[in-house]
């Protein structure tokens, strides 16, 4: 049986994944800055 189909599914997954992670964590960044730069001290 042929391994290599696994591997790069799992390798694709795995990029996707950390592609995902990424992404969704610059937003959270910049919605957590424009947030904090709404807040006036007063």
């Amino acid at each position: 049986m042929n391994h290599w189909p696994f591997i790069i599914a799992a390798y694709g997954l795995t990029l996707a994944g950390a592609g995902w992670l990424a992404a969704w964590s610059f937003i959270a960044m910049r919605r957590a800055e424009r947030d904090a730069g709404a807040v006036t001290r007063p």
